[in-house]
């Protein structure tokens, strides 16, 4: 894995900037103000995305702010471009999910994914811009979804890894009702400055406990644990090598502007006197697919690359998460070159580590 991809696998829209929570460890830095997308910029990405989608398999993932805050008249207008082989996802709140909403996404065919942090004690950083608990709107949301039969996502961020929070979590998300779940260890990213340093032995800890209950009933597709696993029989079978691309995936993110940020969609809204705005082009200028053949080429994205070469050198785990993600790097260290984060340590090594503990502990006694 050298170098960057000339064709993504997804591309990640702002379609606003807006949200209508403030949650204590969101890393969005203009969340407060409603800046919305163009359709003309929607209509400069469906320009390359469309020939994509026909050549195979492609996403567009909306992700804000809170997309839904852009309302469905503007939203549908930012649809209308792509054509139907694209798969649309969003990534939402789902305060603001109701009847209207859930039959926009059928009409649309949208994925939706839900962020929601366990039960009701689990979500007190989750609160509107008032401060009040946003917990029974997104429950709201979500009983809006299963009353359609729309199948849905759930996305948790987890502060504070403990014992039993993960049996805790994994029994509520049975119970929620989604059947696939991500679980991300909160990051020290953006506007979120709190740190992300736990101990090691709690998190390891975490993720096997994760792993067990995951395997007492495995009805949800659980995103972490799945691939830790997958990696794992690659390593036993030989077959490691090929699970990484041969290239990184660009990740692209349009920002609601046009600017394109590459690899790291925590990244836009920000500015720093070395990188200027970490864009590498804007779709409005100049096509998506001539920005990503180019991509490598901005400054902040070279000496990433730089960073994943010397994580490729130095760390046993290179083949599982494939140099970590520039955001983590530049937020936790103040650049892009470095190697090790906080981040990667928790839902990386720590994770790996932890399905193996799990593995050991539950081994068939030798015959």
């Amino acid at each position: 894995m050298r170098g960057i991809a000339a064709v993504p696998s997804y591309v990640v829209m702002q379609p606003t900037t807006l949200c209508n929570l403030d949650c204590a460890y969101c890393y969005l830095p203009m969340r407060a103000v409603d800046r919305r997308m163009p359709v003309p910029v929607a209509e400069a990405v469906a320009a390359s995305v469309n020939p994509w989608a026909a050549a195979g398999r492609f996403s567009v993932v909306w992700h804000g702010g809170e997309p839904l805050a852009a309302g469905r008249e503007h939203f549908a207008a930012l649809l209308a471009p792509f054509g139907p082989e694209v798969e649309h996802h969003v990534q939402t709140n789902a305060t603001l999910i109701d009847d209207a909403w859930c039959e926009f996404f059928a009409e649309h065919r949208i994925r939706v994914s839900v962020s929601v942090d366990g039960p009701r004690e689990r979500n007190g950083e989750r609160v509107t811009r008032g401060g009040r608990p946003a917990y029974d709107r997104i429950l709201a949301g979500v009983r809006a979804l299963r009353r359609h039969g729309l199948p849905f996502s759930a996305l948790a961020v987890v502060s504070r890894p403990g014992p039993g929070l993960a049996t805790e979590l994994y029994d509520y998300f049975l119970d929620l009702g989604c059947d696939v779940l991500g679980i991300n260890i909160e990051e020290t990213e953006g506007v979120n400055t709190r740190g992300n340093a736990h101990d090691a032995p709690a998190v390891r800890a975490f993720w096997a406990e994760l792993v067990a209950a995951w395997r007492r009933e495995p009805r949800i597709h659980l995103r972490e644990v799945e691939w830790s696993l997958r990696y794992a029989a690659a390593v036993l079978d030989g077959t490691a090598d090929e699970l990484l691309p041969r290239r990184l995936d660009p990740i692209p993110t349009v920002g609601h502007d046009g600017s394109v940020i590459v690899l790291s969609p925590e990244l836009a809204g920000f500015t720093d006197p070395r990188y200027g705005d970490f864009s590498s082009g804007n779709v409005l200028a100049t096509p998506l697919d001539e920005i990503l053949a180019d991509a490598a080429r901005t400054p902040w994205v070279s000496e990433f690359l730089d960073g994943v070469e010397a994580c490729r050198s130095s760390c046993p785990y290179f083949g599982f998460c494939g140099g970590g993600h520039a955001a983590n790097r530049y937020f936790e260290q103040g650049r892009f070159s470095g190697t090790e984060t906080e981040h990667c340590r928790n839902s990386k090594i720590h994770l790996l580590e932890g399905v193996l503990e799990h593995a050991r502990d539950h081994q068939s006694p030798a015959a």
